[in-house]
C-alpha cells in the first residue's frame, strides 16, 4: 500500500477540533460555531467547458459535492462559460453526463456564467461610476511591459485618468461592437505597485467576437475569469468557494470585487489539487494528445479522463473512494498510482464474478481422454461470495492454457507445469506433463499429459485452463501507464513531455481464448480473469459474440501466488 501523503503543518488541528477533519472542514466546523452565513453551507463546482473531465475535477467534485452532503447544505454545477473561442456545447453536455456518473447531484441548481451577464456588465459600469475601473487602449504586449515584474512595480499607463463619462462611454461602445478585437479592454483601478500582480488593474473586459454557445453573437465583450468568478459565487449564495491552490494569489482580487461592489463575500478556501504519478493533467497537454492522436480519444482508456477511466472499467464509487483516502490538504504532493488502482481493485474484488481466460494459449492434450470426451466441472463465481452460485465449465481432451504456466527448464520452486511435474487445473482435477511438440525452431506449441480428476490429491501448483472446443476467441486489450517516467514533464532539454510516452502503453491481443460463459457477455460488465486481472467489456468497440475486453488494473498478488 503506498505511504500516506504528509501534511502540511498548517493542516494541523487545533485541540479543540474534532479529530480527522480536514482543514476544510475545521474551518467550516468554525464558520458555523459563529453563526457565519446563517448556519448555511452551499458550494459549488465551476467547470469551464472547453474539455473533458479529469481525475482532477474528480477530487473537486467530490469534495465540493461531499460537503454539501455532510452538512445538509447545497450543491450547485456552474459553467465558467466566458471564452467562447474554446467552449462548445458537447462539453457542456459530457461533462454533466461525467459528474452524474461519480454521483454528484445538483439538483435543479445548474448554471452558467452566461446566465449572468446582464448583472456583470452592470456591476462594471457600477465600478466606472466610482472611478474604480477604466478603459485601456494598450494592446496585450504593452500591457504586460507596464505590469512589471515580481521584483519591480508596474507603471501607470496614460488611460488610467480618463474620466468617468470618458469611461462609460467607451464601455458603452465596446459593448456595442464600435471597436476591433483587441484594441481596448475594461481594467479595474487598482495598485500598479501591489506586490500581488494581480492586484495591478486586472482587466475585466475584453473585446471577442465569437459565437457563444448559449448567447449566441448577443454580446461582442467578454469578462474575465477574475471579474467573473466571485460575482457569480456571491449570486448563488455560494458560502465556501473551494478551489485549488494556483488561485490562492487571485484570493485579494476576489475579496476586492466582491467588497468594492458590496455584495455577499463568499471565502475562497484553497487545496492542492490532485497530481497523479505517471500522466499529465493539464487540458492544453490532454488536448495535444488527442489531436495529435497520440491516443485514439477523450476516452482512451490509457488517459485519465473520467471517459478514458469508465472505458477501462473503473467505477464510480472507485473514484470516490480513492479521492477520500487521498484526502485534503495545502501541501504540493505528486500521489502514486498505485493509490488509484488500490481502489479499483478493492472494488471489484468484492463484486466481479469470476471466469478463466488464456492471454496466451498453449495447447495441451489430454492423451488418457477420449476424443470426444466432455466432463462438467463446476466453478464458483465467487470464492467469497457463495450467493453469486456456480458456472459450468466443459473440460475436454485438448485445452488452452498460458504459456507463462509451462517451463521446459523450470527451476526447482517453479509450481507450475513442467516435465515430469503435475499441476492442478482449477476446478477440474490434476495434470501430469509428458510429452513436448515443438516446432521447427525449437518452440514448443504442444504439451501432452494425463489427467487425474481426483480434486483431493495435494499438488502445490494450480492453473487456470479453457477448452479448446469450446473456447471463445476474443481481442483483450493491456494497458499499462501511458507515460514511461514518473514524472512525464521532467525531460531533456529541449525536450517536451511527449518524449516520455511509453511506447508499450498498449499491448493487442487478438488470440486470448476465454471460458463458454464469456461468449454472450453485456457490453460494460465487469470480470476477474483468475490469476490475470479484472477485466471490462468495451462499451465501444464490442459487437454481439465478439467481445472486446479491457484489461482494468491487474490483480494485488501476483499469479504466482494464486492458490
Amino acid at each position: 500500500m503506498p505511504s500516506t501523503p504528509s501534511a502540511s503543518s498548517h493542516d494541523t488541528p487545533p485541540e479543540n477540533q474534532r479529530p480527522g477533519r480536514n482543514f476544510i472542514q475545521q474551518l467550516i466546523d468554525a464558520d458555523l460555531a459563529a453563526g457565519r452565513y446563517g448556519g448555511r453551507v452551499h458550494t459549488r463546482f465551476p467547470p469551464e467547458p472547453n474539455g473533458y473531465l479529469h481525475i482532477g475535477h474528480a477530487k473537486s467534485i467530490c469534495l465540493n459535492a461531499g460537503l454539501a452532503r455532510e452538512y445538509g447544505g447545497r450543491f450547485n454545477l456552474r459553467f465558467d462559460d466566458t471564452n467562447p473561442a474554446k467552449e462548445e456545447q458537447e462539453y457542456v453536455d459530457s461533462i454533466q453526463e461525467d459528474i452524474r456518473w461519480l454521483g454528484a447531484d445538483w439538483e435543479d441548481r445548474l448554471f452558467f456564467a452566461s446566465d449572468y451577464f446582464d448583472q456583470l456588465y452592470e456591476w462594471a459600469v457600477q465600478l466606472i461610476q466610482a472611478g474604480r475601473a477604466y478603459v485601456c487602449d494598450l494592446d496585450a504586449e504593452a500591457m504586460r511591459e507596464h505590469r512589471g515584474t515580481l521584483t519591480e512595480p508596474g507603471r501607470a499607463c496614460c488611460y488610467r485618468e480618463r474620466s468617468v463619462e470618458e469611461n462609460l462611454d467607451l464601455f458603452a461602445r465596446m459593448k456595442a461592437g464600435e471597436f476591433a478585437d483587441g484594441t481596448r479592454t475594461l481594467r479595474a483601478k487598482i495598485d500598479m505597485a501591489s506586490p500581488n500582480l494581480n492586484l495591478r488593474d486586472p482587466v475585466m473586459y475584453r473585446i471577442k467576437r465569437a459565437h457563444h454557445h448559449r448567447t449566441g453573437d448577443t454580446w461582442c465583450i467578454y469578462p474575465s475569469y477574475d471579474f467573473t468568478h466571485g460575482q457569480c459565487d456571491s449570486l448563488e449564495g455560494i458560502t465556501h468557494s473551494i478551489c485549488t491552490l494556483e488561485f490562492e494569489n487571485h484570493r485579494p482580487l476576489y475579496d476586492w470585487f466582491c467588497d468594492a461592489l458590496g455584495i455577499h463575500h463568499p471565502q475562497q478556501i484553497e487545496f492542492a489539487r490532485l497530481n497523479l504519478s505517471y500522466t499529465v493533467m493539464s487540458k492544453r497537454k490532454l488536448l495535444q494528445l488527442v489531436t495529435e492522436n497520440h491516443v485514439s480519444g477523450w476516452d482512451d482508456p490509457r488517459l485519465l479522463t473520467l471517459r478514458g477511466l469508465r472505458r477501462r472499467g473503473y467505477t464510480a464509487t472507485s473514484i470516490r473512494a480513492f479521492c477520500e483516502r487521498i484526502g485534503v490538504a495545502k501541501q504540493y504532493s505528486v500521489i502514486d498510482m498505485a493509490w488509484l488502482e488500490d481502489a479499483i481493485r478493492e472494488d471489484l474484488n468484492a463484486h466481479a464474478p469470476r471466469a478463466m481466460g488464456v492471454l496466451r494459449p498453449l495447447k495441451v492434450v489430454l492423451t488418457n481422454l477420449p476424443a470426444d470426451a466432455e466432463r462438467i466441472c463446476q466453478a464458483a463465481n465467487h470464492p467469497q461470495q457463495p450467493d453469486m452460485g456456480t458456472r459450468e465449465v466443459p473440460l475436454t481432451r485438448e485445452i488452452y492454457i498460458e504459456q507463462s504456466d509451462f517451463l521446459e527448464d523450470a527451476p526447482k520452486k517453479f509450481f507450475r507445469l513442467k516435465p515430469g511435474g503435475a499441476v492442478r487445473l482449477r476446478s477440474a482435477g490434476i495434470i501430469e506433463c509428458g510429452e513436448m511438440i515443438k516446432n521447427a525452431a525449437g518452440e514448443v506449441t504442444e504439451v501432452h499429459c494425463t489427467f487425474d480428476p481426483d480434486l483431493t490429491r495435494k499438488v502445490k501448483g494450480t492453473i487456470h485452463w479453457v477448452s479448446a472446443r469450446h473456447a471463445i476467441s476474443a481481442e483483450v486489450r493491456l494497458y499499462d501507464h501511458l507515460f514511461a517516467a514518473e514524472n512525464p514533464d521532467q525531460t531533456a532539454e529541449g525536450g517536451t513531455f511527449l518524449d516520455n510516452l511509453n511506447p508499450h502503453s498498449l499491448e493487442v491481443l487478438t488470440t486470448a481464448k476465454l471460458e463458454p460463459s464469456l461468449g454472450q457477455v453485456a457490453s460494460g460488465a465487469h470480470y476477474q480473469f483468475e490469476r490475470t486481472g479484472y477485466f471490462y467489456v468495451d462499451p465501444v468497440d464490442s459487437q454481439p459474440g465478439q467481445p472486446v475486453f479491457n484489461r482494468t488494473a491487474t490483480l494485488r498478488d501476483s499469479w504466482a501466488k494464486a492458490k
